[in-house]
């Protein structure tokens, strides 16, 4: 119960979220070449992840999942997107939930 509660909370949040991960992976050196991807491509790319959580976490199967992600590592391939940054990406991906998680805790992310 508590575990959906939060991930209702991060897809209430959705927006914040991928605007501070959006941010966070345009000015990492260890993800320059994101620069080369559109900045609102990005951040849609976020918000959907965040505003879909419960789905991925609930309905989704291991297939889906492959498939998703090998579709998105072509697609960033394709951009110029070295493996070792889009995993760099991924990875960031999960700071700015823990980070409002834990703020939300006293107030508002």
């Amino acid at each position: 119960m508590i575990g959906l509660k939060l991930v209702h909370l991060i897809e209430r949040h959705s927006e914040e979220l991928a605007l501070g991960l959006t941010q966070q992976v345009w000015n990492s050196d260890r993800t320059c070449d994101f620069k080369k991807i559109p900045r609102d491509e990005l951040h849609l790319a976020a918000v959907e992840v965040y505003r879909n959580l419960e789905e991925w976490l609930l309905q989704k199967k291991e297939d889906d999942i492959r498939k998703r992600f090998r579709t998105m590592g072509a697609r960033r391939a394709a951009q110029g997107v070295r493996l070792r940054q889009l995993v760099w990406a991924l990875l960031i991906s999960r700071n700015p939930s823990w980070k409002c998680l834990a703020s939300w805790r006293y107030s508002r992310c």
